[in-house]
């Protein structure tokens, strides 16, 4: 029976590969790609981000209310798992596909549409996987320990899509343009296979029937009647926004700081690799802790610890100075891992609680609904993060890539001024935002008991209830 459990938590957190794993190489290694090889602007870099994601507010509600909809042998959420599969493939090869157009307005469509397909798969997978969270189980503790497994793939895929995309592409054996080739197919095969195997072995335990919502802005904005669920919203996105902001600029950050010479030189510097896989591999590694926290301390508190962690070594980034020895990053790499993996985790348990909430409100679940909501503006607090970025970084003058012609070697002081400062400041603004909320979020272990008490047995009223929260 240990075994059978253990089997199905890999199949559900199999899907979490694509998740993680596409989210890293995103927001890491696509600005850097865009600017770098591709040549386009950061400017336009933020404004591709943008559109991208007023494109999300029109699929990611669409999918949820279908999920919603949907009834077949693989259930709800699993079905569209199974036919999105082949679609990571293609979508992730012309995403890095390195086009060689001499014209802007042309470079930037073709960018633009490119990454619009990617993220109409991205969503048709996504949406019905966050559901699937809620309804894999209905006990508090299992719920986390099935998400707990789920970051663990997603960090470990986070580690290889930091870690190993830059290494195929640096290969001497090819140029970069056919290297970012190799990478995208050999990626996005994987990520097809993860995505596949959890549509067809993660079973549900949690099976309701179709639920036919009308398809209108109150319907889609009914959830955040819920203060739960508004408090939970706000803790997930500005993780997702500091990770976005950290990701996008920590290569720039290693190459043209911290190994400045190296860059100079023309030669490859695998600082940022190696310091990137660090921090992910300690996410991981501090898993178990942070489940052991949750059990004593509650949720929130797993969250709050780390991301005190996460503001202070964000700080001390600031004072490496420029060529420095590596091993300060190493160090704090290892550090800031430590620290993500707690509000890295909270959210993704905190999910299901919160649809549980919705259940007694609502008096029906509203998975797919909930999860399209939480998706689009995941979605958007990243695009918010990076995109903003881009812009200042446009403002700092910094130099990218003229088509025809090399990267450039260095960039200049007030564009260097300029990101380590946004590495210093978001992590303090947002994640303690994220801290401030976590402290009004009430749904505890007992708290969760008393819900599902009350989902089974009515034994107090709603209004009672609701309150308590």
């Amino acid at each position: 029976m240990e075994q059978k459990q253990t089997l199905r938590k890999i199949a559900f957190a199999s899907a979490d590969i694509f998740g993680g794993g596409s989210f890293n190489i995103i927001n890491f290694l696509y600005p850097f790609f865009l600017a770098v090889t591709v040549g386009v602007k950061p400017g336009w870099i933020a404004a591709i981000m943008l559109i991208a994601r007023l494109w999300d507010a029109i699929t990611d509600p669409i999918m949820g209310n279908l999920s919603d909809r949907t009834k077949s042998r693989f259930g709800k959420r699993r079905i569209y798992l199974i036919f999105a599969s082949p679609f990571v493939l293609v979508s992730m090869y012309f995403l890095f596909f390195p086009y060689n157009i001499s014209g802007d307005a042309a470079k930037i469509i073709t960018v633009l549409l490119s990454y619009l397909v990617f993220t109409t798969v991205q969503t048709s997978i996504m949406i019905p996987y966050y559901s699937l969270s809620s309804e894999i189980s209905r006990d508090y503790q299992k719920r986390a320990s099935y998400n707990s497994y789920r970051l663990g793939f997603s960090i470990f895929s986070s580690i290889l899509c930091v870690a190993l995309p830059k290494i195929i592409v640096n290969l001497k054996i090819w140029t970069p343009e056919i290297g970012y080739q190799v990478m995208s197919l050999s990626f996005g095969l994987l990520f097809a296979i993860s995505v596949l195997m959890t549509g067809l072995f993660a079973k549900e335990e949690i099976k309701t029937e179709p639920v036919y919502t009308k398809f209108n802005i109150k319907e889609m904005t009914k959830p955040l009647k819920l203060r739960p669920f508004r408090q939970y919203l706000v803790m997930f996105m500005v993780l997702q926004m500091t990770m976005a902001i950290m990701s996008g600029l920590f290569f720039f950050y290693v190459d043209y700081h911290v190994v400045a010479s190296v860059t100079d030189s023309g030669d490859t510097s695998f600082v940022g690799m190696l310091a990137a896989a660090l921090m992910f591999s300690m996410q991981i590694v501090a898993l178990p802790a942070y489940i052991k926290i949750i059990e004593k301390k509650g949720k929130a508190f797993a969250y709050r610890l780390g991301s005190f962690v996460w503001i202070v070594c964000g700080a001390l980034l600031f004072l490496i100075p420029q060529n420095s020895n590596p091993i300060y990053v190493y160090v704090l790499a290892i550090i800031i891992g430590l620290g993500i993996s707690g509000p890295g985790l909270v959210p993704h348990t905190m999910y299901g609680d919160v649809v549980d909430v919705g259940e007694v409100k609502f008096k029906t679940r509203l998975d797919g609904q909930m999860s399209g909501f939480t998706n689009f503006l995941s979605k958007v607090a990243q695009a918010i993060g990076i995109s903003s970025v881009m812009f200042i970084l446009e403002l700092a003058k910094f130099q990218e890539r003229v088509p025809g012609e090399p990267p450039p070697p260095n960039q200049p002081d007030s564009a260097m001024l300029a990101i380590r400062l946004i590495l210093m400041i978001a992590p303090i603004i947002l994640m303690g935002i994220g801290i401030f909320v976590s402290y009004k979020y009430k749904i505890d272990y007992a708290k969760q008991l008393e819900i599902q008490k009350y989902l089974k047995e009515k034994h107090i009223s709603e209004e009672q209830l609701m309150e308590s929260l």
